[in-house]
């Protein structure tokens, strides 16, 4: 059992209707409230209508138009606004890239600087405006957690912000019927991301076995249930269920007791949608399975071992190398039976940056020679090389 942190200062209300709370949440920080979110899509299905009338005693300003893989460009906009008018509280209604972009907002108006600053050197983040989310996509647990992920197009950098016991909303509304009208690309895209977030700290070198049930049963649960939602866009307890288990993604719960992951995966995947602004989940369902056939070998058997019978329950067998493999392909058959692409060619990107995005990766990421199998640059372009 390996030492741990563990703080989750969220508190999360979660069902039908409890939006009715939201003011008295609200209330407690302030009233001057920076309303955020992204494309029109809370418009669509009411919910930006719901919340101007929840915060009629409330001064709201708003930044809409937050974009997927959210841009340092937006981050600005919302930390003038929020030094102007001396904003109290943020409230993000959106997926995990409004939430991402608040938390880049949140210790960007309490810094004196330009906030991308603290996304090159999180030793900065030292405060932050309370957060309030409500969240419309299972994806990212960014609901739940501390940490951000902001991209700078001048520089084709795409890089995580922490802020742990800082950037963590205070509360987080989690209603299921809000996911009702997301679409099915961004649902695969979600179930992908879940599902990276689970395996980049249950493919370690040593777990326990309170967290290895856990991050089996978040893997089990996303398979299940992201078809059920495919099918029946509508089907409350599919969509519960899966709002339920992103949130533990990232929450610290998943990685307690294991050694911990330097996350190879979201290491890649984060040079190839800077460089190419592809939709995160799409690029991890990509690499995911690469990385795990470049993880296996006979010192690595027996974490994959476990993965193939436990999640997919592939028959025990003393040939634990065929059923590991075995297991790889079920996870990759998934992704392709939803609808998920299984190259980078699909979605057109090419291999004339892999270089620098493997350099970038040595450069700016956590050292890979803690994962399962050492990662080093020969090891990120062979994972690169066979996505295309």
């Amino acid at each position: 059992m390996f030492d741990y942190d563990l703080y989750i200062p969220t508190h999360v209300i979660f069902g039908k209707g409890r939006i009715k709370n939201l003011p008295a949440q609200l209330s407690k920080f302030g009233c001057k409230v920076l309303l955020t979110y992204g494309g029109g899509s809370i418009k669509k299905i009411g919910l930006y209508d719901t919340v101007k009338s929840l915060l009629k005693d409330f001064e709201v300003f708003e930044l809409p138009g937050i974009e997927p893989n959210p841009k340092i460009g937006s981050v600005r906009e919302g930390v003038a606004i929020c030094k102007k008018e001396h904003i109290d509280v943020i409230l993000a209604v959106g997926g995990g890239s409004v939430i991402d972009a608040s938390k880049n907002i949140a210790c960007g108006a309490c810094f004196d600087g330009d906030p991308w600053d603290l996304v090159l050197d999180c030793s900065k983040v030292e405060k932050a405006l309370p957060i309030v989310s409500v969240l419309t996509l299972t994806a990212t647990g960014s609901e739940y957690d501390g940490s951000a992920v902001i991209s700078n197009p001048e520089t084709n950098e795409k890089l995580p912000l922490f802020g742990t016991g800082i950037l963590e909303p205070k509360v987080s509304f989690l209603d299921p019927e809000y996911t009702y009208s997301v679409p099915k690309s961004q649902t695969i895209a979600g179930a992908a991301d879940i599902i990276s977030h689970t395996l980049e700290q249950y493919i370690v070198k040593d777990g326990n076995i309170l967290t290895d049930a856990m991050c089996e049963g978040v893997i089990k649960t996303v398979i299940k249930y992201t078809k059920i939602a495919i099918e029946d866009p509508c089907n409350y307890e599919a969509r519960a269920q899966l709002m339920m288990v992103s949130s533990y993604g990232c929450s610290g719960n998943l990685a307690a007791g294991r050694t911990p992951s330097p996350w190879v995966c979201h290491a890649i995947e984060h040079e190839i949608s800077a460089y190419t602004d592809i939709t995160h989940g799409y690029g991890l369902a990509i690499i995911t399975p690469h990385w795990m056939n470049y993880s296996l070998n006979e010192d690595t058997v027996d974490r994959f071992y476990q993965f193939a019978v436990n999640v997919f329950d592939l028959e025990k067998s003393s040939d634990k190398m065929k059923v590991a493999k075995a297991g790889i392909a079920k996870l990759a058959a998934f992704y392709k039976e939803i609808g998920l692409p299984s190259t980078l060619s699909e979605l057109k990107v090419g291999s004339e940056h892999f270089e620098d995005m493997a350099n970038h990766v040595l450069t700016h990421w956590q050292p890979l020679d803690t994962a399962i199998r050492p990662v080093d640059k020969q090891g990120i372009l062979e994972i690169l090389k066979a996505s295309l």
